[in-house]
Protein backbone atom coordinates (compact mmCIF):
# COMPACT_ATOMS: atom_id res chain seq x y z
CA UNK A 1 0.00 0.00 0.00
CA UNK A 2 2.70 1.81 0.47
CA UNK A 3 4.95 1.87 -2.23
CA UNK A 4 1.54 2.35 -4.34
CA UNK A 5 1.02 5.47 -2.76
CA UNK A 6 4.40 6.38 -2.97
CA UNK A 7 4.16 5.70 -6.56
CA UNK A 8 1.05 7.48 -7.30
CA UNK A 9 3.05 10.74 -5.69
CA UNK A 10 6.14 9.93 -7.83
CA UNK A 11 4.33 9.73 -11.57
CA UNK A 12 2.17 13.17 -10.42
CA UNK A 13 5.11 15.03 -9.36
CA UNK A 14 7.26 13.63 -12.31
CA UNK A 15 4.70 13.49 -15.43
CA UNK A 16 3.37 9.97 -16.37
CA UNK A 17 5.06 7.40 -17.35
CA UNK A 18 4.96 5.76 -20.94
CA UNK A 19 1.83 3.77 -21.42
CA UNK A 20 2.01 0.73 -19.64
CA UNK A 21 5.58 1.96 -17.82
CA UNK A 22 5.82 1.15 -13.61
CA UNK A 23 8.22 2.73 -11.72
CA UNK A 24 10.84 -0.35 -10.97
CA UNK A 25 11.75 -0.66 -7.66
CA UNK A 26 15.60 -1.64 -5.94
CA UNK A 27 14.70 -1.80 -2.18
CA UNK A 28 18.43 -2.17 -1.55
CA UNK A 29 18.92 1.47 -2.70
CA UNK A 30 16.74 2.65 0.78
CA UNK A 31 18.62 4.57 2.48
CA UNK A 32 22.28 4.04 0.43
CA UNK A 33 23.97 7.58 -0.15
CA UNK A 34 23.69 8.97 -3.28
CA UNK A 35 25.62 12.24 -4.86
CA UNK A 36 24.48 13.29 -8.26
CA UNK A 37 26.19 16.54 -10.29
CA UNK A 38 23.90 18.50 -12.72
CA UNK A 39 21.00 17.15 -10.50
CA UNK A 40 18.35 20.11 -10.44
CA UNK A 41 17.13 20.01 -13.87
CA UNK A 42 16.69 17.99 -17.08
CA UNK A 43 17.77 14.14 -16.62
CA UNK A 44 19.51 14.96 -13.20
CA UNK A 45 16.36 16.10 -11.97
CA UNK A 46 15.05 12.99 -13.08
CA UNK A 47 17.83 10.92 -11.48
CA UNK A 48 17.49 12.75 -8.08
CA UNK A 49 13.68 11.69 -8.47
CA UNK A 50 14.30 8.28 -8.99
CA UNK A 51 16.90 7.53 -6.52
CA UNK A 52 14.90 9.82 -3.90
CA UNK A 53 11.53 7.60 -4.90
CA UNK A 54 13.67 4.57 -3.90
CA UNK A 55 14.39 5.78 -0.36
CA UNK A 56 17.56 7.04 -0.92
CA UNK A 57 19.51 9.34 0.28
CA UNK A 58 20.25 12.12 -2.19
CA UNK A 59 22.58 14.82 -2.52
CA UNK A 60 23.12 16.80 -5.66
CA UNK A 61 24.71 19.78 -6.85
CA UNK A 62 23.66 22.01 -9.64
CA UNK A 63 24.58 25.59 -10.85
CA UNK A 64 20.81 26.96 -10.62
CA UNK A 65 19.18 27.78 -7.69
CA UNK A 66 15.31 28.28 -8.05
CA UNK A 67 14.78 25.16 -9.82
CA UNK A 68 17.03 23.69 -7.87
CA UNK A 69 15.36 24.55 -4.69
CA UNK A 70 11.97 23.97 -5.86
CA UNK A 71 12.94 20.22 -7.05
CA UNK A 72 13.59 19.80 -3.68
CA UNK A 73 10.50 20.83 -2.43
CA UNK A 74 8.26 18.74 -4.56
CA UNK A 75 10.36 15.70 -3.93
CA UNK A 76 10.57 16.21 -0.83
CA UNK A 77 6.75 16.30 0.17
CA UNK A 78 6.87 12.37 -0.91
CA UNK A 79 10.12 11.14 -0.16
CA UNK A 80 11.84 8.90 2.76
CA UNK A 81 14.64 11.19 2.86
CA UNK A 82 14.18 15.08 1.10
CA UNK A 83 17.62 15.71 -1.43
CA UNK A 84 20.28 18.05 -0.48
CA UNK A 85 21.06 20.55 -2.93
CA UNK A 86 24.46 22.61 -2.87
CA UNK A 87 25.08 25.39 -5.45
CA UNK A 88 28.03 24.31 -7.41
CA UNK A 89 30.05 25.29 -10.26
CA UNK A 90 31.83 21.84 -11.15
CA UNK A 91 34.73 23.62 -12.85
CA UNK A 92 35.29 24.37 -9.03
CA UNK A 93 37.12 20.96 -8.74
CA UNK A 94 38.04 22.37 -5.05
CA UNK A 95 33.91 23.61 -4.53
CA UNK A 96 33.31 20.48 -5.92
CA UNK A 97 35.27 18.45 -3.44
CA UNK A 98 33.50 20.62 -0.63
CA UNK A 99 30.29 19.35 -1.88
CA UNK A 100 31.08 15.74 -1.32
CA UNK A 101 32.73 16.21 1.94
CA UNK A 102 28.96 18.12 3.02
CA UNK A 103 26.86 15.06 1.30
CA UNK A 104 29.21 13.18 3.18
CA UNK A 105 29.11 14.72 6.14
CA UNK A 106 24.93 15.20 6.06
CA UNK A 107 24.39 11.10 4.72
CA UNK A 108 27.12 9.16 5.36
CA UNK A 109 29.86 7.84 3.02
CA UNK A 110 29.29 7.85 -0.18
CA UNK A 111 27.80 4.63 -2.38
CA UNK A 112 26.35 5.50 -5.36
CA UNK A 113 28.63 8.79 -7.38
CA UNK A 114 26.38 9.72 -10.66
CA UNK A 115 28.63 11.69 -13.40
CA UNK A 116 25.65 13.67 -14.59
CA UNK A 117 26.73 17.29 -15.59
CA UNK A 118 27.24 18.42 -18.76
CA UNK A 119 27.10 20.93 -21.22
CA UNK A 120 25.87 20.61 -24.52
CA UNK A 121 26.81 24.04 -26.22
CA UNK A 122 27.13 23.86 -30.21
CA UNK A 123 30.78 25.00 -31.43
CA UNK A 124 32.77 24.83 -34.68
CA UNK A 125 36.06 23.46 -35.45
CA UNK A 126 36.66 26.28 -37.32
CA UNK A 127 35.75 28.74 -34.84
CA UNK A 128 36.52 27.45 -31.52
CA UNK A 129 39.27 28.66 -29.23
CA UNK A 130 41.74 27.38 -27.17
CA UNK A 131 39.79 28.87 -23.98
CA UNK A 132 36.50 27.15 -25.28
CA UNK A 133 37.86 23.54 -25.77
CA UNK A 134 39.55 23.72 -22.04
CA UNK A 135 35.85 24.92 -20.43
CA UNK A 136 34.44 21.86 -22.56
CA UNK A 137 36.69 19.72 -21.30
CA UNK A 138 36.57 21.14 -17.49
CA UNK A 139 33.13 20.95 -17.46
CA UNK A 140 32.35 17.82 -19.83
CA UNK A 141 35.08 15.63 -18.90
CA UNK A 142 37.21 16.35 -15.86
CA UNK A 143 34.79 16.69 -13.25
CA UNK A 144 34.33 12.86 -13.77
CA UNK A 145 37.78 11.64 -13.03
CA UNK A 146 37.74 14.01 -10.18
CA UNK A 147 34.25 13.26 -8.20
CA UNK A 148 35.35 9.49 -8.66
CA UNK A 149 38.83 10.33 -6.97
CA UNK A 150 36.93 12.61 -4.42
CA UNK A 151 34.45 9.16 -3.32
CA UNK A 152 37.05 6.02 -4.02
CA UNK A 153 38.11 5.84 -0.50
CA UNK A 154 34.46 5.83 0.71
CA UNK A 155 33.79 2.94 -1.62
CA UNK A 156 37.14 0.92 -1.10
CA UNK A 157 36.66 1.13 2.73
CA UNK A 158 33.55 -0.92 2.38
CA UNK A 159 34.16 -3.38 -0.40
CA UNK A 160 31.07 -1.93 -2.45
CA UNK A 161 29.95 1.30 -4.91
CA UNK A 162 28.54 1.79 -7.66
CA UNK A 163 30.08 4.88 -9.98
CA UNK A 164 27.72 6.16 -13.33
CA UNK A 165 29.40 7.91 -15.74
CA UNK A 166 26.84 9.53 -18.15
CA UNK A 167 27.72 9.56 -22.29
CA UNK A 168 25.95 9.84 -25.14
CA UNK A 169 25.68 8.33 -28.22
CA UNK A 170 26.27 11.24 -30.27
CA UNK A 171 29.91 9.96 -29.89
CA UNK A 172 28.82 6.56 -31.06
CA UNK A 173 26.99 8.32 -34.11
CA UNK A 174 29.85 10.76 -34.70
CA UNK A 175 27.29 13.65 -34.89
CA UNK A 176 28.67 17.03 -36.25
CA UNK A 177 27.90 20.37 -34.37
CA UNK A 178 29.68 20.05 -31.10
CA UNK A 179 32.92 18.07 -31.80
CA UNK A 180 34.57 19.04 -27.86
CA UNK A 181 31.62 18.14 -26.45
CA UNK A 182 31.54 14.67 -28.60
CA UNK A 183 35.31 14.03 -27.79
CA UNK A 184 34.48 14.59 -23.90
CA UNK A 185 31.51 11.87 -23.84
CA UNK A 186 33.99 9.28 -26.26
CA UNK A 187 36.32 9.87 -23.69
CA UNK A 188 34.06 9.13 -20.35
CA UNK A 189 33.88 5.57 -22.42
CA UNK A 190 37.36 5.21 -21.89
CA UNK A 191 37.81 6.57 -18.61
CA UNK A 192 34.83 4.10 -17.26
CA UNK A 193 36.88 1.22 -18.34
CA UNK A 194 40.24 2.19 -16.95
CA UNK A 195 38.66 2.71 -13.66
CA UNK A 196 36.50 -0.27 -13.66
CA UNK A 197 39.86 -2.12 -14.02
CA UNK A 198 41.39 0.08 -11.03
CA UNK A 199 38.77 -0.16 -8.60
CA UNK A 200 37.18 -3.76 -9.56
CA UNK A 201 39.98 -5.50 -7.22
CA UNK A 202 37.94 -3.71 -4.06
CA UNK A 203 34.44 -4.30 -5.15
CA UNK A 204 33.62 -1.03 -6.90
CA UNK A 205 31.58 -1.20 -10.33
CA UNK A 206 32.17 1.67 -12.95
CA UNK A 207 29.74 2.05 -15.90
CA UNK A 208 28.49 4.14 -18.38
CA UNK A 209 25.25 5.09 -19.06
CA UNK A 210 25.06 6.54 -22.65
CA UNK A 211 21.51 8.36 -23.30
CA UNK A 212 20.32 9.25 -27.05
CA UNK A 213 18.60 12.32 -28.13
CA UNK A 214 16.24 13.02 -24.35
CA UNK A 215 14.07 15.90 -25.20
CA UNK A 216 14.96 17.85 -22.11
CA UNK A 217 13.28 21.18 -21.87
CA UNK A 218 16.49 22.69 -22.81
CA UNK A 219 16.63 20.51 -25.82
CA UNK A 220 13.20 21.64 -26.70
CA UNK A 221 13.56 25.10 -26.10
CA UNK A 222 16.84 25.29 -28.56
CA UNK A 223 17.20 22.35 -31.16
CA UNK A 224 14.10 20.10 -31.57
CA UNK A 225 12.21 20.80 -34.82
CA UNK A 226 10.18 18.78 -36.09
CA UNK A 227 12.46 17.58 -39.25
CA UNK A 228 15.28 16.44 -36.53
CA UNK A 229 12.59 14.67 -34.48
CA UNK A 230 11.71 13.13 -37.66
CA UNK A 231 14.82 12.00 -38.86
CA UNK A 232 15.71 10.59 -35.03
CA UNK A 233 12.93 8.39 -34.68
CA UNK A 234 13.41 7.34 -38.65
CA UNK A 235 17.10 5.86 -36.76
CA UNK A 236 15.27 4.20 -33.91
CA UNK A 237 13.92 0.72 -33.81
CA UNK A 238 11.63 2.02 -31.31
CA UNK A 239 9.45 5.11 -32.58
CA UNK A 240 8.87 7.14 -29.89
CA UNK A 241 11.50 9.21 -28.00
CA UNK A 242 13.59 8.45 -25.04
CA UNK A 243 12.38 10.15 -22.18
CA UNK A 244 14.10 11.35 -19.00
CA UNK A 245 12.75 8.63 -16.91
CA UNK A 246 13.80 6.04 -19.43
CA UNK A 247 17.64 7.11 -18.05
CA UNK A 248 16.99 7.22 -14.86
CA UNK A 249 15.36 4.01 -14.91
CA UNK A 250 18.37 2.41 -15.89
CA UNK A 251 20.91 4.35 -13.45
CA UNK A 252 18.51 2.61 -10.77
CA UNK A 253 19.40 -0.60 -12.40
CA UNK A 254 23.26 -0.26 -12.84
CA UNK A 255 23.45 1.34 -8.62
CA UNK A 256 21.33 -1.33 -7.37
CA UNK A 257 22.92 -5.27 -6.59
CA UNK A 258 20.62 -6.66 -9.23
CA UNK A 259 23.83 -5.33 -11.80
CA UNK A 260 26.29 -6.95 -9.63
CA UNK A 261 28.33 -8.40 -12.01
CA UNK A 262 28.12 -5.58 -14.47
CA UNK A 263 30.76 -3.59 -14.91
CA UNK A 264 33.33 -1.87 -17.27
CA UNK A 265 29.93 -1.67 -19.81
CA UNK A 266 28.11 0.83 -21.59
CA UNK A 267 24.52 0.54 -21.58
CA UNK A 268 22.75 2.62 -24.20
CA UNK A 269 19.21 3.72 -23.91
CA UNK A 270 18.47 5.41 -27.28
CA UNK A 271 15.76 3.33 -28.91
CA UNK A 272 18.10 1.29 -30.63
CA UNK A 273 19.12 4.49 -33.12
CA UNK A 274 21.61 4.00 -35.73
Amino acid sequence: MVTKMLEDRWMNSAGPAKSGRTTPVFPDLQDASVFITGGGSGIGAALTRAFAFQGAKVGFVSLRREPAELLCEEVGRYARHRPLFIRCDIRDLDRLHKAVSDVRESHGPIEVLINNAALDTRHRLDSMTVEEWDDAIGTNLRPCFFTSQFVQKDMTARGAGSVINLGSNCANLGLAGYPAYVAAKAAIVGLTRALARELGPDGVRVNALVPGWVLTERQKALWVTQEALSECLAQQCLKQTVGEEDVAYAALFLASKASGMITGQSLIVDGGRA
